[in-house]
């Protein structure tokens, strides 16, 4: 009894050192939620990732959180959710669609500038990854690329994160990403941010869904008002709940090839990877925790996990419903897509020098000419 008593009272001083360390790291705001740890992957080990749509995820800790954003950058709410992530040091997964970066460059440097990790999301959120001609899908990937990776140069995850929009997977195109040495990025959790939801609905949906799994890759989207309204309080409330927030970034040693260039084949057996002995340190304020693979797992977990034979026949789309979406690319001088989930109505938002237009849900907002926005 005495030695279990003396552990808690261990176990509390160092929660309270490490609260205390990440108050510190975040001038001006005693109270900011920090970030954790950063987790350093290899894409070649994990070549998918997510829980929603796959058998293996990130090996986090109990209430761990990574904070994921899609579709942006797109003002003024990539910029509010900028803000709320500064004002508590927190640091982001970040997926950009090409196009949108092209549109608003400084927006998208901004995100690399601040410490957040960048992804892609293809070239103009092509909501046809499941059904399209494999080599338009191929196109949308590699032009996604090449926009951000000339926006906010090569020294990205550019080249090694990729989320498909939607989520609407295919076997082929993720044979293809993993040839690329690419981690696809699915999502633990979601917080239904693209839905004709108000900001209160959001934090109460990532909350609830978070206590429920305890950890996870939260899903999330900063062209959302909705999300940019409820930033803010949802980093308050995982603060509150004892959440710690971890970063991921690519591996120095990923073999990345050359954006566009031909993909190695795949080989006939992959090596087996043992994720259940992945080890990763206890965590503390920007720690950078490198994963690795260790021992062997049974062969048909390594093959599950390395030759993506986790993928259904009939692969899920918990995003979308029955409705076949409208065309998103209606001619080579417009950028219009709708959003997944039954494809709601949009407004078209001008996008500077990239020759299209990017796109955000209207979400229940009003929004002044000056680019200030309120929940209605």
């Amino acid at each position: 009894m005495l030695w279990r008593t003396v552990g808690l009272i261990v176990m509390m001083l160092v929660a309270l050192a490490t609260a205390k360390a990440r108050a510190d790291d975040c001038p001006g705001n005693p109270n900011a939620l920090g970030t954790s740890r950063v987790m350093t992957i290899d894409p070649r080990e994990f070549p998918r990732i997510g829980m929603v749509q796959y058998t293996r995820s990130l090996p986090l800790e109990d209430k761990e959180v990574v904070l994921t954003f899609d579709d942006g950058p797109l003002p003024p709410y990539t910029n509010r959710v900028l803000d709320a992530l500064a004002e508590h040091c927190v640091k982001a997964n970040y997926f950009l669609v090409g196009r949108m970066a092209r549109g608003y460059p400084e927006l998208a440097r901004r995100i690399l500038a601040e410490g957040h990790t960048i992804g892609t999301h293809s070239e103009n959120h092509l909501l046809g990854f499941d059904r399209a001609p494999l080599d338009a899908v191929k196109s949308e990937i590699e032009q996604g690329i090449v926009s951000v990776t000339r926006v906010v140069g090569k020294n990205s995850a550019a080249t090694s994160f990729f989320r498909i929009p939607g989520f609407l997977r295919r076997h082929e195109v993720e044979v293809y990403l993993q040839s690329r040495y690419m981690t696809t990025w699915s999502a633990d959790l979601v917080a239904d941010d693209w839905r004709h939801i108000s900001a209160s609905e959001v934090v109460r949906r990532a909350i609830a869904r978070l206590d429920e799994k305890g950890k996870g890759i939260l899903l999330l989207h900063d062209i959302q008002p909705a999300t940019a309204l409820a930033l803010p309080e949802l980093l308050r409330e995982l603060k509150t709940r004892g959440y710690r927030i971890v970063q991921v970034v690519p591996g120095k040693g990923e073999m990345s090839v050359p954006v566009a260039a031909t993909p190695a084949p795949m080989p006939a057996e992959a090596a087996p990877v043992d994720v259940a002995a992945i080890s990763v340190a206890a965590p503390a304020p920007t720690e950078i925790t490198v994963v690795k693979p260790m021992a062997a797992l049974p062969a048909a977990a390594a093959d599950s996990l390395a030759r993506g034979e986790d993928i259904a026949v009939a692969p899920a789309r918990p995003f979308t419903s029955g409705s076949r979406p409208s065309r998103n690319m209606p001619s080579p001088d417009k950028f219009v897509t709708t959003e997944p989930g039954g494809w709601p109505p949009t407004i078209s938002v001008p996008v500077p020098r990239a020759g299209g237009i990017g796109v955000s849900s209207r979400a229940g907002v009003s929004q002044t000419p000056d680019g200030r926005f309120q929940e209605r």
